[in-house]
């Protein structure tokens, strides 16, 4: 168990380092399209916000990506070395996806898209957008994936 919460620490540390990477350093608007509709249309491509950003941004998103991907496969072979059954890792794998989901619900949806301006410090043009007063624009999809399909 405590491998497997440290597993989905990886995870959300990972996504949090993604997130950071598209909207404060690549900045361009085609990764933004899980955004509320308004806000993809209120956003505009930015310059670099230094000399390199875009750059530095494309190897965090990468390291990002691997330190997933690290997450997923360890979590499967640590598994497989101590003889899990189909149980064991469907446990497993439940617990590091739903601690994903929640981390995403709660500090990307209700925190940082509509408390905390951490978008609209990046991408100012989108200041007036309702979506930001509107926690849960994606409430349903978000609970499918919470209850329905990360279980399946």
């Amino acid at each position: 168990m405590f491998l497997t919460i440290c597993l989905s620490l990886i995870i959300i540390f990972s996504v949090t380092l993604l997130l950071y990477s598209g909207v404060a350093l690549i900045q361009n608007r085609k990764l933004f399209g899980s955004a509320p509709k308004d806000i993809q249309e209120a956003l505009t491509d930015h310059e670099e916000r230094f000399k390199g950003a875009h750059l530095i941004g494309w190897i965090l998103a990468i390291i990002s990506a691997l330190l997933i991907l690290f997450a997923i496969v360890y979590g499967a072979g640590d598994g497989i070395k101590n003889h899990f059954g189909f149980w064991d890792f469907f446990v497993r794998f439940l617990i590091m996806l739903t601690i994903y989901k929640l981390y995403d619900m709660i500090c990307f949806d209700w925190f940082l898209l509509t408390k905390s301006n951490f978008y609209q410090h990046y991408f100012p043009e989108t200041r007036n957008c309702k979506s930001y007063n509107h926690y849960g624009f994606n409430i349903k999809s978000q609970l499918l994936k919470l209850f329905i399909i990360f279980p399946l």
